[in-house]
């Protein structure tokens, strides 16, 4: 495949993972899992890291279960340790990998408080928030940083740089 045709064929899976993703936001819950559950198994454990971290980001987001949220979330890192800058960037130009994760550890801290375990959530949390320097300043990532203060706050953490 040429390099465009690969492209194209990256942009498609985002796409329709996007698409479930407005599902979930429009309340379609079920539909939206099913179709998560759908692309992965096109996607597979061994697939594009950025389809992988992307995917399994969401999805996590449409469990009721805390371990099965904890799961998909842990999936996300996996596929971001896998992931280059320059197949984020051949996504989109202004992404680099570090700021994936203030989120990808936020969610697993917010998972850990879910699951009652605090010292895992701290460790989560110290995470996050080591790598928030790498957000930038807008509302993406002043909405980052603003959970991860709401967080630090029900866990009695004091939201120090670490």
């Amino acid at each position: 495949m040429t390099e465009q045709q690969e492209q194209t064929a990256d942009d498609a899976m985002m796409t329709r993972i996007g698409q479930a993703v407005m599902l979930h936001h429009g309340g379609d819950r079920e539909e939206a899992q099913g179709r998560f559950l759908g692309l992965w198994g096109e996607i597979g454990e061994d697939g594009d890291p950025l389809h992988r971290c992307t995917l399994a980001h969401y999805m996590a987001d449409t469990q009721e279960d805390p371990s099965a949220e904890l799961a998909w979330d842990l999936r996300a890192l996996s596929a971001a340790d896998e992931l280059t800058d320059q197949r984020l960037s051949a996504h989109h130009q202004s992404l680099a990998v570090r700021g994936l994760y203030p989120s990808l550890h936020l969610n697993l801290a917010a998972d850990y408080v879910k699951l009652g375990r605090p010292a895992a959530a701290r460790t989560h949390l110290r995470r996050a928030r080591g790598a928030a320097g790498s957000l930038a300043d807008d509302g993406y990532g002043n909405g980052i940083k603003a959970a991860l203060a709401r967080l630090e706050g029900q866990l009695g953490e004091g939201g120090e740089e670490e």
